[in-house]
């Protein structure tokens, strides 16, 4: 499957309150290779595994398998995981046919908010709300597996 997503920073935490939902996420990455990273989901209650392809070089396209797996098992997976484990709480956003995921970051990368958005195609008009920033797709510091390698409390 081809994920078409597009990455922005955020402003305020007005989000929070626009939030339908909100969920805690650990995750670690047993592979972080550009061509092809390897990761361990603990959402909530739920274990997943995901390997996503390299992206495109405007940032917006990448191939992405995800499996649910055991909580048990996603447990043990993470104990295997490279050093840099992500913590962070998603809140989930709608707007219009939309949904906006809202990553707070929290331990190595607290302070680092930011909203992710599939598309169902690289040129999809979306709306934006007034709490979106800077867009940042394609920028690899923002990818998760290299917050786990170089958090966001070094960048300063």
């Amino acid at each position: 499957m081809i994920e078409i997503e597009r990455k922005f920073l955020v402003e305020s935490d007005v989000f929070k309150s626009e939030a339908f939902k909100q969920t805690k996420i650990i995750q670690g990455f047993l592979n972080t290779d550009k061509a092809r990273t390897v990761r361990v989901r603990l959402k909530g209650n739920e274990g997943f595994l995901t390997v996503k392809g390299q992206s495109t070089k405007d940032g917006l396209e990448r191939f992405e398998w995800e499996k649910s797996i055991d909580k048990s098992d996603a447990e043990a997976l993470l104990k295997l995981c490279e050093d840099g484990v992500i913590d962070k709480i998603r809140y989930e956003v709608r707007m219009n046919q939309h949904v906006f995921e809202v990553d707070e970051f929290f331990g190595d990368n607290a302070g680092l908010v930011v909203a992710e958005i599939e598309l169902s195609h690289p040129t999809e008009i979306i709306s934006k709300p007034l709490w979106l920033g800077k867009e940042v797709t394609g920028e690899v510091k923002y990818y998760n597996s290299q917050l786990s390698k170089q958090p966001y409390k070094t960048w300063k």
